[in-house]
């Protein structure tokens, strides 16, 4: 006598084979899609911030003096550049020195500092230097040592931008006896600070 499909098991094996045959198909949906790709690219720089004082005729900074007494002053002028391509939030002053001396260390009667700006090139004639344009002054006299200074209304915080500098170095009338034969030599170190971070 013969096996017939009829039977529960014929039944049973048809049923499995069917079920296994729907999940390959479904299988098959799963992976199958339509799809489309698109890209874009930039590119990006970073800025950069630079301050530069100009070298020869336009910065006197580094010509030493002597000689000074009570009551003088002496004139300096330098051009302060912003070279970079970004604005600045600030330009500070730090003077310092490694040869402390009475000129130094008396912040009353030593040294006295102040720094003006002029909207165009200073005239120097016969070592007085004169404005001929709109003079600023963007620190107002203090001791010739400090740090971190902020200079007021410099045109250098635009990028491409100068100020023309005049500094003046003053050695007060109260210097006494005791400030004879004094020597120190002063460093200038101006800082630019970049702009506040902005949305691009």
């Amino acid at each position: 006598m013969g096996l017939s499909m009829k039977t529960t098991s014929g039944k049973i094996l048809a049923s499995v084979a069917l079920v296994g045959t729907a999940a390959a198909v479904a299988g098959m949906g799963t992976y199958g899609a339509f799809t489309s790709t698109t890209n874009a690219s930039h590119s990006v720089t970073s800025g950069t911030v630079v301050i530069a004082l100009n070298n020869g005729a336009s910065n006197t900074l580094s010509v030493p003096v002597t000689g000074l007494l009570p009551g003088d002053s002496v004139e300096k002028i330098a051009t302060l550049s912003n070279t970079g391509n970004s604005a600045l939030n600030n330009i500070t002053l730090t003077t310092s020195t490694t040869t402390p001396s009475l000129l130094t260390t008396n912040t009353t009667d030593g040294l006295q500092l102040t720094v003006e700006s002029c909207s165009v090139a200073w005239t120097v004639a016969a070592g007085v230097d004169t404005c001929s344009g709109t003079t600023t002054t963007v620190l107002a006299t203090s001791p010739v040592v400090g740090a971190n200074r902020p200079l007021a209304g410099l045109a250098a915080l635009a990028s491409g931008s100068a100020d023309y500098l005049k500094v003046t170095t003053t050695l007060p009338t109260t210097a006494g006896n005791t400030f004879q034969g004094a020597a120190s030599t002063i460093a200038f170190d101006f800082t630019g600070t970049q702009r506040t971070g902005e949305v691009k």
